[in-house]
């Protein structure tokens, strides 16, 4: 369970980077927007999944 969760993690730091490296460069808002919350979620999963609140 804690190596899904890791990938989760990392897959939602790795598109954070993602947000800030599309906003340096201008990209219209709606693609930042939409890489962000997908950041977010992969993020939330992955700590959820750690917590044990959501298998």
């Amino acid at each position: 369970m804690t190596g899904l969760s890791t990938i989760l993690i990392v897959v939602g730091l790795f598109l954070a980077g993602g947000v800030y490296s599309f906003h340096k460069q201008k990209l219209p808002l709606g693609v930042i927007v939409l890489l962000g919350l997908c950041s977010v979620f992969c993020l939330l999963a992955g700590v959820l999944r750690i917590q044990g609140i959501w298998a």
